[in-house]
């Protein structure tokens, strides 16, 4: 865990954004000796925020099963999408 005090992103604003790039971790600021902000950079951001969008996903999705809302094994979705397939074919015969 990187800690640094809030001056240092002032003061060595580059440092700080190299060493965010290089280790893929967030550094936390303190001011007064607290924890104030976090700071990384914009890659990492990016890749926590789909993470945590998958996990919400994964999370709505097991909750569903568990309230017992039917779902579809993988043999029910095969079939749905030949027959989807076969009816696009169909249809594109057809005009």
């Amino acid at each position: 865990m990187n800690i640094r005090p809030s001056a240092a992103i002032r003061q060595n604003y580059n440092e700080i954004a190299d060493m965010c790039r290089k280790t893929a971790e967030p550094i936390f600021l303190t001011k007064n000796g607290e924890g104030d902000l976090v700071v990384m950079d914009i890659a990492t951001y990016n890749r926590r925020e789909k993470m945590l969008k998958l996990r919400e996903e994964l999370l709505a999705v097991e909750e569903n099963r568990m309230h017992s809302n039917k779902g579809y094994s993988v043999d029910e979705v095969a079939a749905m999408m030949r027959s989807a397939i076969k009816e696009a074919a169909g249809h594109e015969t057809a005009e």
